[in-house]
């Protein structure tokens, strides 16, 4: 029984600790993309770094990616970019790959 009650702890703590990575991944991401976009705005540094975080947050309106997608699409296409939304994606999954090797290289 002991057994039984550590190995179902020790599947709640992997549990925890798997989600956490992923919600860190998902912020590097956000973060990178949103750096992404503002190049192609070419806003300032100040602009760049509030930019990041409003990309960030864009992805607590709603579960998945689309908020995100939203988000930095219209913010492009408003800024007079001729983009979308496959090129978002594409480089959304980019950013992902990125943010993973950046964070395993910390660990």
């Amino acid at each position: 029984m002991v057994d039984f009650n550590d190995r179902m702890r020790g599947e709640e703590a992997k549990f925890a600790m798997d989600e956490e990575t992923a919600f860190r991944v998902a912020a590097r991401r956000n973060r990178l993309l949103g750096e992404w976009a503002a190049g192609l705005m070419q806003l300032t540094p100040e602009e760049t770094e509030a930019y990041k975080k409003a990309v960030v947050q864009a992805d607590f309106e709603e579960a998945g990616d689309e908020d995100v997608i939203r988000k930095v699409l219209g913010d492009l296409v408003a800024a007079g970019h001729d983009m979308d939304e496959a090129a978002v994606r594409a480089m959304l999954e980019e950013k992902n790959v990125e943010a993973r090797r950046q964070l395993m290289s910390q660990s």
